[in-house]
């Protein structure tokens, strides 16, 4: 394969919500730069069952019954 064909995967640090940091290697940013997380594994709800946080009005067929529940096409 050709080595332009490849992106350049190279070292970067990850920095977690709470601030902590891990190295990794991946081919975001450049050597050396810093990913920081808005949502991760700590602070998403989905991982800390935080249902607080969670906007559950139900899925599209539901919100389509409370839209047009009372509506019938009989006469």
């Amino acid at each position: 394969m050709k080595p332009e064909g490849h992106p350049d995967y190279h070292t970067i640090k990850v920095q977690m919500t709470d601030g902590t940091t891990f190295e990794t290697r991946s081919t975001w940013g450049k050597e050396g730069d810093t990913l920081v997380l808005e949502i991760d594994p700590t602070s998403h709800p989905a991982w800390t069952g935080d249902n607080k946080r969670l906007v559950n009005e139900g899925g599209r067929v539901a919100q389509f019954n409370k839209r047009f529940g009372g509506l019938s096409l009989k006469k």
